[in-house]
């Protein structure tokens, strides 16, 4: 055991390491289901390494058979094969850049994967529900580049290396010659990214999402995900990534923030300190005039019995209540969850009612104003420029659809806008 003193002494020569930025995976308030295990979890920070780890490209192997290629990717090099025929394949090998730090991202467990990220469900609670799926998301599905120097800039690439430091673009998969002689290509179901305008700011506006390659290239979308014929290379565009850039998996879509980005972001302790204020303000359901507060950050899953209701097509909230329904099949204990069409008794619209929960994931929301409108059909609450933001972001959905969905839980919007102002009723008293 150190005495206090040393272990003084021990903190402060300590350097504390520097913070690139964040990887957050969208669909998850806060943490994984059943709790942030290893390098499973809802959010990955990326440090700087004790020692560099990155690889740039260096010797092209051109004409090779797939023996030679097997012989030329040696355990102990990076590097990328492209299968171009039967007995055609090219090998790029990768040599030591002491000036990056790699990390990479994707759905196997081995050794070489940082950040091991699964499918994800729209509002699922539990990780059973995810275990049935087959998953889009590939084993190693792509690796981001950080400089080891200010401004850290870091840069995505499609694919990661193997347990065998390789990455095997196979004979199906879409590749090609550059003009310059080097090799490019994209993965089965590609790597999407998405640079919001004006940053990750209350001034933020979508961008256009782009695909990018192995050799993070820069192109237009393909047809459908797996399309053979790549898309056009947009030049104007970079890989690197900017405070609130989005990054889809086919499966899963992470939002990166800057480390610069996070200090301008609310806290827990903030987000926390507006629920109080919320329910410093005693909201009274205006039916049955009980008291509503909004349960604590760590409860953010069952019903509790002072949970505020909203219905969504008007935005009134309210305490629980089962009138108002057309069934009167109450289901789940009398705690009606699916948000069916109920009328609100304050004004008649109807529509769906459903438990209110605070967004408890701070790296979503874009400003620090209380939270005063909620997503529907799902209830999670917010800022107002938050549900706007992301009510406007078309994220990827299968293999060619995109729709707008909740960042906390995935679900996909519904109503005119996606979101909902909150109308409350303060205390009579």
């Amino acid at each position: 055991m150190f005495s206090p003193e040393q272990e003084n002494i021990s903190t402060s020569s300590t350097k504390v390491p520097i913070k690139y930025g964040e990887l957050i995976v969208l669909g998850y308030n806060g943490s994984l289901p059943n709790g942030d295990r290893g390098r499973r979890k809802s959010r990955f920070a990326l440090f700087k390494r004790p020692k560099a780890n990155g690889v740039k490209p260096s010797t092209i192997h051109v004409a090779c058979t797939p023996q030679a290629a097997k012989a030329i990717s040696n355990k102990d090099q990076h590097s990328i094969s492209y299968t171009l025929s039967r007995a055609h394949t090219v090998v790029v090998e990768y040599t030591h850049d002491s000036n990056t730090d790699m990390f990479q991202i994707g759905r196997s467990t081995e050794s070489p994967i940082d950040f091991v990220v699964t499918d994800t469900i729209p509002g699922s609670q539990s990780n059973s529900d995810t275990q049935s799926v087959q998953s889009t998301i590939s084993r190693f599905a792509c690796r981001i580049m950080c400089q080891r120097t200010p401004p850290y800039t870091a840069r995505i690439f499609a694919a990661g290396f193997d347990s065998s430091k390789n990455i095997f673009l196979g004979e199906k998969a879409a590749k090609w010659r550059t003009s310059d002689g080097q090799m490019d290509g994209l993965t089965t179901n590609g790597v999407l990214v998405m640079h919001p305008r004006h940053g990750f700011t209350e001034d933020s506006k979508p961008g256009v999402w782009r695909e990018i390659s192995v050799c993070g290239n820069v192109f237009t979308l393909r047809e459908t995900r797996s399309a053979q014929q790549r898309g056009k290379m947009v030049e104007s565009e970079t890989q690197e990534l900017v405070d609130g850039s989005l990054i889809d998996l086919c499966g899963a879509t992470l939002l990166w923030r800057t480390a610069e980005g996070l200090q301008r972001t609310p806290t827990l302790k903030h987000l926390e300190a507006l629920r109080q204020e919320l329910n410093a303000a005693r909201p009274q359901c205006p039916v049955g005039f009980n008291t509503l507060a909004f349960p604590s950050m760590r409860r953010k899953d069952t019903v509790d019995e002072k949970q505020p209701w909203a219905y969504l097509h008007c935005g009134h909230v309210h305490g629980y209540h089962s009138w108002g329904t057309r069934d009167s099949s109450e289901r789940d204990g009398g705690r009606e969850q699916d948000g069916r069409e109920r009328e609100c008794p304050m004004c008649r619209a109807r529509g769906p009612y459903v438990p209110l929960w605070l967004g408890c994931e701070a790296g979503f929301y874009l400003d620090a104003a209380p939270p005063t409108h909620a997503f529907s059909p799902c209830g999670h609450v917010c800022s107002e420029k938050t549900v706007a933001f992301w009510s406007q972001i078309p994220l990827p959905h299968g293999t060619h659809t995109f729709h707008a969905a909740c960042p906390f839980c995935a679900q996909q919007l519904s109503g005119e806008q996606g979101y909902v102002r909150l109308i409350f009723q303060g205390p009579v008293d």
